[in-house]
């Protein structure tokens, strides 16, 4: 248990580091934004205590936000995403699983995990860019920015999770 706190610890910075210090500052058309620190909250492991899970996303989540200026829309957002992802994943893992399945692209195959990520993320930039424009005066452009979004952060957990697994 101590092995995986430490793993999980290692990549809430790695991922807070490089939205914070990077992708922050990505914003491909004025449209998409990846937001790869949704990351961390798909990646829990099956079984894992939900409160531990709320917890960590929301701090996530308030440490993005004191960053990039959107105060509590991360949190609230990400505290959203904790409390949904164990019961997405107890609905798409394999029936014959362990308790304590991790969550990735070798335990759930491929269809499995892209299945996963992309509902989480779709749900994730839903949220965050309904609370930020807070209004449909301008509908298009909120329904662009959630598409962009959704496709350019679901492309980058693939391509991070293809990578992770080998």
């Amino acid at each position: 248990m101590a092995l995986v706190l430490l793993h999980r610890v290692t990549m809430f910075l790695i991922l807070l580091a490089a939205q914070v210090l990077i992708l922050n500052h990505v914003h491909l058309l004025d449209v998409a934004m990846p937001l790869l620190y949704i990351y961390f909250a798909i990646t829990f492991r099956r079984g894992f205590p939900r409160w531990i899970i709320l917890l960590s996303c929301f701090f996530m989540g308030l440490i993005v936000d004191m960053f990039s200026s959107t105060p509590g829309l991360a949190a609230g957002t990400m505290t959203l995403v904790g409390f949904i992802q164990p019961f997405l994943v107890e609905r798409t893992a394999p029936r014959d699983s362990a308790e304590d399945m991790e969550i990735s692209v070798a335990t759930m195959g491929f269809g499995g995990f892209a299945f996963l990520s992309g509902v989480i993320t779709t749900l994730y930039c839903l949220v965050f860019f309904t609370l930020e424009a807070f209004s449909f005066f301008e509908w298009l452009v909120w329904l662009e920015r959630i598409i962009a979004s959704s496709l350019l952060t679901w492309i980058l957990i693939l391509a991070i999770e293809s990578v992770r697994s080998k």
